[in-house]
């Protein structure tokens, strides 16, 4: 399966099953800070990040909430995905941990 994963001005197109909340916390904060030579944590090793996918092949979205709007063609995406009966799923939370 293919979604993809929103958090303010960053968006990722993934690889992977639904993530839950819990999940989708922990994919925004590893993805989120670049590590050179970082490995994946195995909890996490389920879900991979594409460089390039056909809009056609999303299955699902998931929403994290943060500081900063998401982007119009996000935007524009995320309705595309809604007209085409995806629910978008939204991992809210007060505030996400810091990152190590």
């Amino acid at each position: 399966m293919v979604g993809i994963l929103v958090h303010g001005e960053n968006h990722f197109i993934v690889e992977g099953p639904l993530p839950d909340r819990a999940f989708a916390l922990a994919l925004v904060r590893h993805w989120s800070l670049i590590q050179i030579g970082m490995a994946t944590p195995p909890e996490l090793a389920r879900w991979s990040i594409r460089s390039r996918e056909f809009r056609e092949n999303l299955q699902w979205a998931v929403v994290v909430s943060a500081e900063s709007e998401f982007s119009p063609a996000v935007a524009r995406l995320l309705d595309e995905l809604l007209a085409r009966g995806i629910t978008i799923q939204y991992a809210t939370s007060p505030a996400l941990p810091p990152l190590p």
